[in-house]
């Protein structure tokens, strides 16, 4: 019958809270230790299961940790797909694009160490994952069409990419959190305060903002809102 939604059975849902329950433990494991570190045992303890469940749902580790990587990376694409943006006010929506960016690093460390574990790998299993390219489109076209519409207004000048300004964000939230131990030690400072926090976000802000902007007045405004 057309229309009609399937349920899941007591089975299914059984199973896939299992599922998720070891992708869960395996993200907090993963995260602490490591992936030569966080072993299956340890995961397995962590979720309240077994070792043999992991490789019934993954396959493998490693097709366990390709998971992981899958999920952080649509959780922030959940997170990101809740923002207000409004295309007709490009500058205050990538403005709020800057700060979200900036506060996921900030309030997800694990994303950022399991990231860093997988750079450690080079990619190596994040590009097994058939769906990398799928989370990666979301966060560049809502930029794009950000951008597209600031430069219809005449308010952002013509020739940025959403893919370069999308890297730009990026660099500076994660280099930030990612390294923000040694960076405190070397520079003598604490930059985990939140004076440190802010002055470092509007900073970005208001040098994407300098990078883009054709109407300055305009974006003056959004830099002190």
């Amino acid at each position: 019958m057309s229309g009609v939604v399937r349920r899941k059975g007591v089975r299914e849902r059984a199973a896939q809270a299992t599922r998720d329950s070891l992708l869960r433990a395996a993200i907090r494991v993963f995260a602490r230790h490591g992936l030569h570190g966080g072993s299956v045992d340890k995961i397995a303890k962590a979720a309240g299961s077994y070792d043999r469940m992991i490789y019934y749902y993954f396959g493998s580790k490693e097709g366990l940790f390709v998971a992981v990587l899958e999920e952080i990376y649509r959780r922030f694409n959940e997170a990101e797909s809740k923002l207000e943006l409004d295309l007709e006010r490009p500058v205050d929506s990538l403005a709020t694009v800057v700060r979200f960016v900036h506060e996921y690093y900030r309030k997800h460390p694990e994303f950022v160490t399991l990231l860093n574990s997988e750079n450690l790998h080079r990619g190596r299993h994040i590009g097994k994952s058939l769906r990398a390219r799928e989370y990666s489109s979301p966060a560049v076209g809502i930029i794009d069409r950000l951008l597209a519409s600031g430069v219809t207004r005449g308010v952002f000048r013509a020739g940025v990419t959403g893919r370069d300004l999308y890297l730009l964000i990026a660099a500076t939230g994660y280099f930030y959190q990612s390294n923000r131990f040694t960076l405190s030690a070397f520079l003598g400072e604490n930059l985990e305060a939140p004076e440190a926090v802010a002055h470092w976000q509007s900073f970005v802000l208001d040098t994407v903002l300098r990078t883009l902007c054709a109407d300055e007045p305009v974006c003056a405004a959004a830099r002190v809102a």
